[in-house]
């Protein structure tokens, strides 16, 4: 936290998002008005309400788990994505938006996941009138102004979005609309982007579902104005993903580097830039085998479960990865499963994991790597309940 990787900008992280604001700013210039408003400092712990109530989230939707937030307290998160401040923002009157900053998510361990990455919203809302000298049809209140609404704001939105894919990937980048869900718009689609003869998939996006305008107000305040309803459209985008791809940039963890041999290879404003390999230092691999506990907090180990679900059970990997990674910090490459059995008279669950260890900086010692894989076996135990094989 307050790392501000998009502030800083020579990084490749802010390299991209500069180049997005660029874009916006160029339509801007292109209608003759100043639109699009940029928030980049917005406080990263946020209401629990806001990150999932106020973009619709269902009260069941597994993200609302410990075991996938990190959760300060019972009402107070670090958000899961800048779409959090997405109804605040709104209420303020905001009408064309950018917000970028850290998001953290509780996820597994490996080249192009971290617990904290970087992301940018967008979001548009267009008056009753734009609806009508855009040429689309239905005027006032009724079911006819708001199919009107929704068809230009999503026609808007492809047309904005293809046009930023075409600036970031090139003039002759070859796009396609693919349908999606997301709680939060209606309809909802992905951008994906033909980059190096695979098709990438760019960001998400969709019509913003009514009822979020509604409790911003904007509805209300269209109608006393003698309007219809308002409509609006919203997308979100992963800045590493990004980056990761147009900069060549294979391990995610880079980008919380100090090392000058990655950082000296970015300028701002240079998209063109291309990562350069230096001496990567051998990796060490370590496995963990362990019984798993039983459903109702039974285990070998009499150890209490410190894990996110409730009443005990097999371990979640994101839980196991939480222990790795509070150990090994940035030195832990990958987790994978390797194995996983059930033992056909106890019934018991086996499961082993495949630890890497690694530092982009260094070669480690032996001794280092045993005592942090000690270090993981305990927690495993004392923590998470788990029978060690």
């Amino acid at each position: 936290m307050g790392s501000n990787l998009h502030r800083r900008p020579d990084h490749p992280i802010c390299i991209i998002k500069e180049a997005i604001y660029e874009y916006f700013d160029s339509l801007e210039a292109a209608a003759g008005t100043s639109q699009f408003k940029k928030f980049d400092d917005l406080p990263c712990v946020v209401p629990a309400t806001s990150n999932f109530d106020a973009v619709l989230v269902p009260a069941d939707h597994v993200s609302r788990s410990p075991n996938d937030t990190y959760y300060v307290d019972d009402a107070t998160v670090l958000r899961c994505h800048t779409s959090a401040h997405q109804l605040d923002t709104l209420r303020a009157g905001e009408k064309a938006f950018l917000v970028t900053g850290d998001v953290y998510r509780r996820d597994s361990i490996d080249a192009s996941h971290y617990p904290v990455f970087h992301q940018m919203e967008g979001v548009r809302v267009f008056e009753p009138a734009e609806f009508s000298s855009s040429g689309s049809s239905g005027s006032g209140s009724g079911d006819d102004a708001v199919a009107a609404g929704t068809a230009h704001a999503e026609r808007e939105l492809k047309r904005v979005l293809e046009g930023l894919a075409r600036h970031l990937f090139g003039s002759e980048a070859e796009t396609r609309w693919v349908d999606a869900f997301f709680p939060f718009t209606e309809p909802s689609f992905e951008l994906e982007v033909l980059f190096r003869g695979e098709w990438l998939e760019v960001l998400g996006c969709g019509v913003m579902q009514r009822e979020i305008l509604r409790n911003a107000g904007a509805d209300a305040a269209a109608e006393r104005d003698g309007g219809g309803p308002r409509a609006a459209w919203a997308f979100g985008l992963g800045l590493e993903r990004l980056a990761m791809v147009l900069f060549g940039i294979p391990d995610i963890r880079l980008f919380w580097s100090g090392d000058r041999r990655f950082l000296s290879q970015f300028r701002a404003g240079d998209l063109g830039a291309r990562f350069k390999p230096f001496s990567k230092y051998p990796p060490c691999f370590k496995d963990v085998s362990f019984w798993q506990p039983r459903a109702g907090g039974e285990a070998g180990a009499s150890a209490p479960r410190a894990s996110s679900a409730p009443g005990g059970g097999p371990v979640s990997e994101n839980d196991l990865c939480e222990k790795v990674r509070g150990v090994a910090g940035d030195l832990v490459e990958s987790v994978s499963l390797i194995d996983a059995f059930t033992h056909p008279k106890t019934g018991r669950d086996s499961a082993c994991y495949r630890i890497a260890y690694r530092s982009m900086e260094r070669s480690l010692s032996d001794e280092e790597v045993n005592a942090m894989q000690e270090t993981v076996r305990g927690l495993l135990a004392t923590e998470l309940g788990v029978e060690l094989r």
